[in-house]
């Protein structure tokens, strides 16, 4: 069975067709390098509106069973950037470590990483997480944060992943195994 992972562009300029969304892309080229096993992408390319950020986040969620949603843009300090509170608005529980990672590796490169608000929570069998608009941080963030992700996304009860340890080492207790395909 083919894991869902859902990827959600935020950009009113991106959605209106104005300017060439690089972020969807790169998050899922990331993936395509990563993850061994088979997977698809369930992709969306919205504007900088909370309550449609929260119904996109809900609707891969629950509709189309995306055990990991990645977002991109929306999470610095403008007016509009509102992804933050539309994550936290549909999710049950948020995982703040994965923010203070992402802005601890983004840190290593720029000092406005302090600006970005990224987060992550879970919502039912998905863990969501945002991520920067730009694509070299999108890769640092990613590359920062994903060793915990798969093990994650098992407690929760979503799709196994696996990922080619030359590129990216996750972590999994030695009691964790693979589930069976019977």
């Amino acid at each position: 069975m083919k894991a869902r992972i859902g990827f959600v562009t935020i950009s009113d300029r991106a959605s209106r067709g104005e300017y060439e969304d690089k972020g969807g892309p790169a998050m899922q080229a990331w993936f395509a390098r990563v993850l061994t096993n088979e997977w698809e992408a369930v992709a969306r390319v919205i504007p900088d509106e909370q309550a449609l950020i929260e119904q996109t986040l809900i609707e891969l969620a629950d509709v189309e069973k995306c055990s990991l949603i990645v977002t991109t843009g929306g999470t610095g300090p403008a007016l509009r950037d509102v992804t933050p509170e539309a994550t936290e608005a549909v999710c049950e529980k948020m995982m703040p470590g994965f923010g203070e990672l992402m802005r601890a590796a983004s840190l290593k490169f720029v000092p406005t990483a302090i600006l970005s608000r990224q987060t992550a929570g879970i919502r039912g069998k998905s863990l969501i997480i945002n991520l920067p608009g730009k694509p070299s941080a999108i890769d640092d963030c990613l590359s920062a944060v994903f060793p915990a992700v798969p093990y994650c996304i098992d407690l929760i009860g979503g799709d196994f992943l696996e990922a080619d340890a030359q590129r990216c080492k996750v972590f999994r207790p030695a009691h964790a195994a693979k589930p069976s395909l019977a």
